[in-house]
């Protein structure tokens, strides 16, 4: 279970923060007038917002060390903080604790061509690796939405993944050492520059821990070589199951596309003004499949794949010319949250994972909730990995109608755990999946999580209360949530 908190907020307990983090920090480090300390309040998913006691700013290992160290004796809380794009609330502050931010520790140290490999602090750019890396032919290949802006302290915390990661993996395969600072404000090195690493595989307990074990200074990541050319195909579908089952039949054919992504008509009408990346607005669902490799492997990658979604009911397949056109079908994809905001005042963006044969059945039910929830839902997901991202479209000016959009996502991800799936792809569980995880775990499984996290943080201080729900929470929930006339969580007591 969660410890609790030992400290409420008081400005005396604020004052005596601030003072021991101004003798560790520079001046201008340590944020804590409201002004200040206001764009810390949430991260990408703003709908939960709270303003943290103090923000500090450490300039290199060595203060975080101290940070830490300081925050432990004085037992503040701490949630440690990337660039703020997240989108599970997982950066978050809570009111009685420091946010430490890692975005000044933001230095590319090393670039090996030959060993194909890049040294960088956790504030460096998801994005500014593949540039550093780009005069030599290489480059970082995890790439989220939000790469121009996403740090990799924060995609390590997030194990986060991206359109190419059905063919490049997810940030746990593309990261051979994290350097990180424990609670006590030890320094630890988790993996190594070679390909496994003495001992229990610790680097993949902590990719995805969302900063519950510690604070990231330092991560070796993988670099690939540039494809020599990378195509797409657009196909366009009159029916969403068939687009769906489409995915399913690509995979089936043997074949790994570099990317395989699907928008529904709903978030292709969306797209389509704001990038005119040439869309059909009128296909029930769109798949983007990108091949890439030498020339002859692209071509033949191409015309198999081709084959087969004319075989499963395409209605129209376009394939980009050159460069230019495929940045420019991949920039709907790319563009499909912001673009969001042009039909609705807001969206409630949503991250499940599901075995791919069901991504029709999937989609047919999401679409039988909007009617249940009286919302608007755009379906655009990373189709081949079966990791949906449901943006559920509402209005928090109309009362009630956030609630809903909340109740519309826990039923999707209930959705994703009935058929096999997992409540979270990429996005991490935060504060906003919590509740979720009551029911896709089982309470011996999360006291097996709880105790991990204990191994590396006994007060329980870094990003508490995040993640791993507590027995009270998941009795709370089933008490809440009574579905087909029974309650959840029978053998809970209720109190």
């Amino acid at each position: 279970m969660n410890a609790p908190t030992t400290f409420q907020f008081t400005p005396e307990r604020q004052r005596e923060v601030v003072a021991a983090l101004r003798k560790l920090l520079p001046e201008g480090c340590v944020l804590y007038s409201e002004e200040d300390t206001r764009p810390y309040e949430c991260d990408g998913l703003a709908a939960y917002r709270q303003l943290p006691m103090v923000v500090a700013l450490p300039e290199n290992e060595v203060q975080v060390a101290a940070v830490l160290q300081t925050c432990r004796r004085l037992a503040v809380p701490i949630v440690p903080r990337g660039a703020g794009t997240g989108l599970s609330g997982g950066a978050m502050p809570i009111a009685d604790g420091v946010v430490l931010s890692t975005a000044r520790l933001n230095k590319i140290l090393k670039l090996d061509p030959y060993s194909r490999t890049a040294v960088v602090q956790p504030g460096v750019r998801n994005l500014a690796i593949s540039e550093a890396a780009h005069p030599h032919g290489l480059y970082y290949a995890p790439d989220p939405s939000s790469q121009i802006a996403c740090t990799i302290g924060g995609n390590v915390a997030e194990n986060s993944g991206g359109v190419h990661c059905l063919k490049y993996g997810l940030t746990v395969h593309n990261v051979l050492r994290v350097r990180m600072v424990t609670i006590e404000g030890e320094v630890v090195e988790l993996g190594s520059g070679a390909l496994d690493a003495p001992g229990l595989d610790l680097l993949a307990v902590f990719i995805g821990s969302e900063g519950m074990l510690g604070v990231v200074t330092e991560v070796t990541v993988k670099l690939v070589p540039k494809p020599q050319v990378a195509r797409v195909i657009m196909a366009s579908f009159d029916d969403v199951v068939k687009g769906g089952n489409a995915v399913a039949n690509v995979i089936a054919a043997g074949i790994i596309p570099a990317g395989l992504e699907m928008m529904d008509k709903t978030s292709s009408r969306m797209v389509e003004p704001f990038v005119k990346a040439g869309y059909d607005t009128d296909a029930e669902a769109i798949l983007l499949c990108e091949s890439d490799g030498t020339p002859d492997e692209v071509e033949e990658e191409i015309a198999r794949m081709s084959e087969v979604l004319k075989d499963s009911g395409a209605t129209a397949i376009a394939v980009s010319c050159n460069e230019a056109e495929r940045q420019k079908f991949w920039s709907g994809r790319k563009n499909a949250f912001p673009a969001a905001g042009r039909i609705s005042p807001d969206y409630y963006c949503m991250d499940g994972t599901i075995p791919r044969k069901y991504l029709a059945e999937v989609l047919t039910r999401i679409t039988q909730m909007e009617s249940k929830y009286g919302l608007r839902c755009a379906n655009v997901f990373h189709a081949g990995d079966g990791n949906l991202h449901p943006l559920i479209l509402f209005d928090a000016n109309q009362e009630g109608e956030f609630h809903r959009a909340e109740q519309f996502g826990a039923d999707i991800l209930e959705l994703c755990v009935e058929v096999g799936g997992t409540i979270t792809g990429e996005h991490g569980v935060g504060i906003e999946k919590i509740n979720s995880m009551c029911v896709q775990f089982a309470p011996q499984e999360r006291d097996a999580f709880f105790a991990v996290k204990r191994a590396f943080d006994t007060a329980f201080l870094l990003n508490p209360d995040k993640a791993i729900p507590t027995l009270h929470r998941c009795a709370e929930y089933g008490k809440m949530h009574v579905k087909r006339g029974e309650m959840k969580f029978a053998d809970l007591p209720r109190f």
